[in-house]
């Protein structure tokens, strides 16, 4: 799974805008077939969700030599037309919906044309045969996050994390308890280390969108301003301000790295800021869509849930290698000048200022986040993952992650 995540950067750099309504293709010849794409309103170039479920379908075409015609969706009016616009042509071995918001348009056109294959990436529908619904566990792996976060507080003195999100929907509920989760698992696991006491408070604010940096950003300006240490974003494009907010506050303090930190989602992000950016919760959207793809091809395609957690590889915290396997895999002109573009004159040089980075946190502390992911893949830790309101607010009343764990179904 992880040399899929080494062609990030080549996928984000081959990208293209593709216009609501309008379809662009592969256009090589001796195709075995086509796949397609529809992108939610976030679109391609979010450096996030949208971008990885781009780069297991474009994996996922090259492997298996098939034509891939990808689809923009510019607001929620545009999702049943261009599943429809799609499903019509009867051409596709897949038809791939990115997100939970297509939720409804993939059931009305999945019933329309009951011969097409469907995978939605966030989707809960269980009971129809030709659609796939890939779900991951967010919670676990924000919960990963969470314990990193509140650990960099408590060692460090401080009292307060926070985590931005976008738009109110029950998936980002799943990363909220889980980074909640975390940070109060951290609070138990500081206690049973050092004796001491500490109540970390979390700092959230939901946006509504997942296509505005400015709103991120003056979403994380007022969590730093509120004592946040850390700062996980779970925002896709809204996300990206909040990596700015951060820079600008250690520039304040004329410092090159955090603390404060940040925390990327979805892919490996460590690389937009180094630095800034102490580690990202990927969620492997591009493991869930090739999956997809691999599926209708090899003619096993079942309807249903796949479900992606820790255990599964479908999340988890990023490395310095996730990062530096992204650039061994780019051209040498574009290496040099991605290079040139972030400060460095070497390869060697952005990796050793990524360890350095990492080295603003003590070892016991990474050791302690590897000790909480094992607990969490066998069982021995389970992480709620509300989906509703009263859901969330069980867990954001909890007191303990002991409590918390109770409410994990």
């Amino acid at each position: 799974m992880k040399k899929w995540l080494s062609l990030f950067l080549i996928g984000l750099l081959a990208m293209s805008v593709v216009a609501s309504g309008c379809i662009s293709s592969s256009k090589e010849e001796s195709k075995k077939g086509a796949i397609a794409i529809v992108y939610d309103v976030g679109g391609r170039g979010d450096l996030s969700f949208n971008d990885m479920a781009y780069l297991g379908a474009s994996k996922a075409a090259k492997d298996f030599n098939l034509d891939l015609v990808e689809m923009q969706s510019n607001s929620e009016d545009d999702y049943v037309k261009n599943l429809e616009t799609l499903a019509s042509q009867k051409k596709y071995l897949v038809i791939i919906a990115v997100g939970f918001m297509m939720t409804d348009a993939v059931k009305q056109v999945a019933k329309e044309y009951p011969d097409q294959k469907f995978a939605i990436i966030d989707g809960y529908i269980p009971d129809m045969p030709n659609v796939m619904s890939i779900l991951f566990k967010e919670n676990e792996g924000s919960a990963l996050a969470g314990a990193l976060a509140g650990l960099i507080a408590a060692n460090d003195g401080k009292d307060k994390v926070g985590i931005v999100l976008g738009m109110e929907i029950p998936v980002l509920y799943k990363f909220e308890a889980g980074y909640r989760f975390g940070v109060k698992w951290a609070e138990d696991y500081y206690y049973k280390k050092e004796g001491k006491n500490v109540t970390i408070d979390v700092i959230y604010q939901y946006t509504g969108t997942f296509n505005d940096a400015a709103k991120g950003k003056a979403a994380a300006r007022a969590q730093l301003a509120q004592g946040a240490w850390v700062i996980y974003q779970v925002a896709g494009g809204t996300g990206l301000g909040v990596f700015d907010a951060v820079d600008e506050v250690l520039k304040s303090q004329n410092k090159k790295m955090g603390p404060p930190f940040a925390i990327g989602v979805d892919s490996a992000q460590d690389w937009i800021k180094p630095g800034v950016i102490i580690a990202s919760m990927m969620k492997r959207v591009d493991v869930g869509v090739y999956t997809a793809v691999q599926d209708a091809v090899n003619g096993n395609f079942k309807g249903g849930i796949v479900e992606l957690g820790l255990k599964e590889g479908g999340v988890g915290l990023s490395t310095v290698d996730d990062v530096m396997a992204m650039f061994n895999s780019l051209p040498e002109d574009t290496q040099k000048q991605k290079l040139k573009d972030l400060g460095f004159n070497s390869k060697d040089e952005l990796k050793q200022y990524l360890e350095q980075t990492r080295g603003q946190v003590p070892d016991w502390v990474w050791d302690a986040i590897k000790e909480l992911e094992g607990k969490i893949k066998t069982g021995i830790i389970k992480v709620p993952a509300p989906m509703d309101k009263d859901g969330i607010e069980a867990v954001r009343q909890a007191k303990t992650w002991q409590e918390m764990m109770e409410l994990a179904k």
